[in-house]
Order: structure tokens, then sequence, then C-alpha cells
């Protein structure tokens, strides 16, 4: 059988002024490849439109999960980070079309105040929820809180910006 292509994504860490991170709660009813037991905690992300920039990207899943526009480009990963979907879940996620993600991710500083976030009316209003609830959190905190097949791409994305969650 061959392989399945990865859904090109763009992922979103948000540092506040204190060096903390956002990160979103998921639903329960979320579906598998976001929500397992207590793995219910990730940072904004998602697909890539066509024809999209993957900066271009990023913005618009920060603002459509978030409400956030406030933010302001602090640094690019220099490599697209992968993860696979565990065999059971394959048929259910993305109507079976991918094996995975690849994530192209961006640091942002959140210059803000924590009254723009609107998790449950994301985006004005104009998108469904993605997440319930949020908090600010450490950076490298952040792994043992995912989903355990994403975990690899967080501990890239500590690595990469850890440098950035200074105060």
């Amino acid at each position: 059988m061959a392989k399945l292509p990865y859904r090109p994504c763009a992922g979103v860490t948000l540092f506040n002024r204190h060096g903390l991170v956002f990160i979103g709660r998921r639903s329960r009813q979320a579906g598998p490849e976001h929500v397992q037991g207590d793995y219910v905690w990730q940072m904004p992300q998602g697909g890539i439109d066509a024809g999209e920039e993957p900066l271009a990207a990023a913005r618009r899943e920060l603002f459509e999960e978030t409400n956030i526009r406030s933010a302001t480009l602090l640094l690019e990963a220099p490599d697209w980070y992968s993860y696979d979907l565990p065999e059971a879940i394959l048929a259910e996620t993305w109507k079976g079309r991918y094996g995975g993600q690849t994530q192209k991710w961006f640091a942002f500083r959140f210059e803000g105040d924590d009254s723009e976030i609107d998790v449950l009316h994301p985006g004005g209003g104009a998108h469904k929820p993605e997440f319930v609830a949020w908090r600010w959190e450490r950076l490298e905190a952040l792994p043992a809180l995912i989903i355990p097949f994403k975990r690899g791409v967080y501990e890239h994305v500590v690595a990469g910006f850890r440098h950035l969650a200074a105060a």
C-alpha cells in the first residue's frame, strides 16, 4: 500500500509579555487526531489552503481559533516538522486522504490584552470554536500536554523557540 501524503499545516507559538505560550483546550468531541484521554491541549494550528503562503495561513489560523490580531512575527522555524497518524485513526481523519501532517511553525509575540482572546467566538464570531478554554503555559511543558503522536513536533518547536521564552 502506498504511503498517504502529508497535509500541509501552519502552527503558531504565541508568546505573551511574560514569555509564556498560549495553549487551547480542545473539546472532547474534537476527534481522535486532536484529543486522547487527558491530552486535550495544543497551540493554534491548521491546514494551509491551496495557493496560500504558510505565514498567511498561520496568521489566519491564529485569528480563526483565538480572535487574536495583535501579534508580531518573531521567528519562522527553519524546517517543516511532520507526524504520522496512528493506523487506528487513519481512515476517520481528514476523510482518509492524509497519513499525517507536515507543519511549518511560526513564533509570534502577543501585543494585545488578554481580553482580545475569545476562543468561544473566534474570528470575530465568524468561525466555529476549536477550543473550549485557554491558558498561558511554560513552553517546555507543552510536549507533555499534546497528544502523544504529535509530541515529536512539539519537541522540535520547543527546541527551536526556547530562546524566545524570556519575558
